[in-house]
C-alpha cells in the first residue's frame, strides 16, 4: 500500500474505530470496510450474551423494592443504611457486582469487536442519551439501557433509538419521571378529595429529551413548551414501579397508568397534541425527532466527535443533510460521515477519552482482559468510570477536560500496569503494525532504547499515537 492508502487505514482504525490489534491488516479500502461494518454488526455479541434484559431488571427490582418495603413497614422512620436488613444487604452487593460484570462485558465487547466503527457508534449514542446509576436501587438499570435500549437502534433511525433511550425505565428513574403526576390527574383528585396532598409534576426528563437529546439549547423553545411536554408525558412509567391496578405494559419495562395522566390538549412549539393517553408524549417525539434542529443538533455532535472539537461547518452540514432528507436514518447520516473529507484529514484531530484509550491500548495488546474488578479499578482512576458521568449531559467530547497533567500522569501510571501483564515480543513491530505510515521517528526511537520490553510497552501506550486519533 502506498503512503495515503496507509495514512487511511490507520485513520479508519483509530478515529473511527477502537484501535488496531495485532492481527489486523490495513484493509485496502478503508471507507468501504468501516460500512461494511453495518452489515456484520451484532447488537447482542458473544461477550454480552450472559447481561440482563430490561424484563430481568425490572425483577431484580421490584424484589429488591418488596424487601425495602417490609423493613420500611417493621422499622417506620429508620431508612438509612445502617438499618437495612441482611437481605437488603445481600441484594445490594449482587447489584454492585451485577455492574462491575457489565463494565467488564461492555469492555470486552469492544476490545473483540471485529465492527468497531460500529461500537465506536454504540458509545457516542449512549453517551449521548447519557444516564448516571447514581443510587444502588437502579444499580441494575444502567447496563441494560446500553445493551438493550441502545444497540439495537444504533443502526436504525433517529426516532426509534429516542422513544427507546429516552422513555427506558434507566432514564425514567435517573430522571424521575416515574414520579411526575398530572396536577388534575383522576389520582390526584381522588388524594385531594381525601384530604391528602396531591402529587407533583416533574420536569426533568421532558427537559433533558428536549435540551439534550432532540433539540439542542437556544433552539426555540420555551419553558412552556417544556411544562407542556411534561405533562403530556405524564402516565408514562416504569412497569412495576406503581402498584396499580390500571398499569398498562408497554414492552421493554416501560408502563402507562391512565389515571396518573393530566387530561387534556397539549400545545409544544406551537402544534396542539389532543389527549390520546400515551400516545400524545409519542406524537411529541415524534415531531421533536423530526425537527430541523434536532438534525443540527446531532450532526454537530457526531462531527464534532469525528472530525474534531472545532467541526467544520461544511462537514455538519452535510450531515444535516443527510438527516433531515432521510427522516432520521442513521445509516445515511453515517455514510455521509464516512464521506466526509473533513475526518479524514491528516494528522490527529480528538484526544481520546480514558475510556477510548482503555480500550484501544487493551486492543493493542492483544492480550485477555484482567479480572472485572481491575477493569473497573482502571477506568476509576482514569476518571471516566462507567455509566457514571454525573450528569444528563453525559461526558463532554473535548480535550480540554482530558489532557490536564494530572490526568495524563493517571494514563502513564496505568500504562505502566497494563504492561507488566502483557506479553509482546516486539514492541517497535507492533507499533509500526499498528500505527502503519503513522508511526512518529521520536516515538519509534524511544520504544527502541527501552531498557526492557515492559518498559517499551508502557512507552508505546504513553505516545502521542495512542492518546489521539
Amino acid at each position: 500500500m502506498h503512503g495515503a492508502a496507509m495514512q487511511d487505514a490507520a485513520i479508519a482504525w483509530s478515529r473511527f474505530g477502537s484501535g488496531a490489534r495485532p492481527q489486523d491488516r490495513p484493509p485496502a479500502d478503508p471507507r468501504r470496510w468501516l460500512l461494511g461494518q453495518m452489515d456484520r454488526f451484532a447488537p447482542r455479541p458473544a461477550a454480552l450474551a450472559q447481561t440482563d434484559t430490561t424484563d430481568q431488571a425490572i425483577v431484580q427490582y421490584k424484589i429488591l423494592d418488596d424487601v425495602q418495603r417490609e423493613r420500611r413497614k417493621t422499622m417506620p422512620g429508620k431508612n438509612s443504611e445502617a438499618f437495612q436488613t441482611e437481605r437488603e444487604k445481600d441484594l445490594n452487593r449482587q447489584g454492585r457486582e451485577f455492574y462491575v460484570t457489565s463494565v467488564h462485558a461492555r469492555m470486552a465487547a469492544a476490545v473483540e469487536s471485529e465492527t468497531p466503527f460500529i461500537e465506536r457508534l454504540v458509545h457516542f449514542w449512549a453517551n449521548h442519551f447519557a444516564i448516571s446509576y447514581g443510587r444502588l436501587q437502579t444499580m441494575r438499570f444502567a447496563p441494560v439501557h446500553e445493551f438493550n435500549a441502545i444497540r439495537p437502534h444504533v443502526l436504525g433511525n433517529f426516532r426509534d433509538l429516542l422513544v427507546a433511550a429516552s422513555l427506558h425505565p434507566a432514564m425514567q428513574m435517573f430522571l424521575d419521571q416515574a414520579q411526575s403526576i398530572g396536577p388534575n390527574s383522576p389520582f390526584t383528585r381522588r388524594r385531594e378529595n381525601r384530604g391528602q396532598p396531591g402529587a407533583g409534576l416533574n420536569e426533568n426528563l421532558a427537559r433533558e429529551i428536549m435540551e439534550l437529546h432532540t433539540l439542542g439549547v437556544r433552539s426555540g423553545y420555551s419553558q412552556q413548551d417544556v411544562t407542556e411536554f411534561a405533562r403530556a408525558l405524564t402516565g408514562w412509567t416504569v412497569d412495576g414501579f406503581r402498584r396499580m391496578r390500571t398499569l398498562q405494559p408497554m414492552g421493554e419495562g416501560r408502563g402507562y397508568v391512565p389515571e396518573l395522566h393530566e387530561p387534556g390538549t397539549r400545545r409544544v412549539m406551537g402544534k396542539a397534541y389532543p389527549d390520546t393517553g400515551p400516545k400524545q408524549a409519542l406524537a411529541i417525539l415524534d415531531d421533536l425527532a423530526a425537527h430541523p434542529a434536532t438534525a443540527k443538533h446531532v450532526a454537530t455532535k457526531l462531527a464534532q466527535h469525528f472530525a474534531g472539537d472545532d467541526p467544520p461547518a461544511a462537514m455538519i452540514g452535510r450531515l444535516e443533510m443527510a438527516f433531515a432528507s432521510t427522516g432520521g436514518d442513521l445509516p445515511s447520516v453515517y455514510r455521509a460521515l464516512v464521506a466526509s473529507p473533513e475526518a479524514w484529514v491528516a494528522g490527529p484531530v480528538k484526544f481520546l477519552q480514558p475510556w477510548e484509550w482503555a480500550v484501544a491500548s487493551f486492543r493493542a495488546l492483544g492480550a485477555p482482559l484482567p479480572a472485572p474488578a481491575v477493569v473497573n479499578g482502571l477506568l476509576d482512576q482514569l476518571g471516566q468510570p462507567t455509566w457514571k458521568p454525573g450528569s444528563p449531559a453525559g461526558w463532554t467530547d473535548k480535550a480540554e477536560a482530558w489532557a490536564a497533567p494530572d490526568a495524563l500522569m493517571r494514563r502513564v501510571e496505568a500504562g505502566e500496569r497494563i504492561a507488566r501483564s502483557a506479553q509482546v515480543e516486539d514492541v517497535p513491530a507492533l507499533a509500526e503494525k499498528l500505527f502503519p505510515g503513522g508511526l512518529g521517528a521520536a516515538t519509534l526511537a524511544q520504544l527502541r532504547r527501552a531498557e526492557s520490553v515492559t518498559q517499551s510497552t508502557a512507552l508505546l501506550l504513553a505516545s502521542p499515537e495512542m492518546m489521539r486519533r
